[in-house]
């Protein structure tokens, strides 16, 4: 099923950089917790994105 929607729960994320080591292309490290970059199309990226969201230590990647 394809992504259309990826964000960070800021309130969640402890800025392991866990995703932005699985996924460069997508997520990158902010001031107060990984962010998701403008304007990526998703779905080139949809394995490395969803091994981020499962592999992220507190569940702060919301893929839909």
């Amino acid at each position: 099923m394809a992504i259309t929607k990826v964000r960070i729960d800021e309130d969640e994320c402890t800025q392991c950089g866990l995703c932005e080591d699985t996924c460069p292309e997508v997520f990158e490290m902010g001031d107060d917790s990984a962010i998701v970059k403008a304007g990526v199309d998703f779905n080139t990226y949809e394995d490395a994105i969803r091994e981020a969201a499962e592999d992220c230590p507190s569940e702060a990647i919301l893929v839909e």
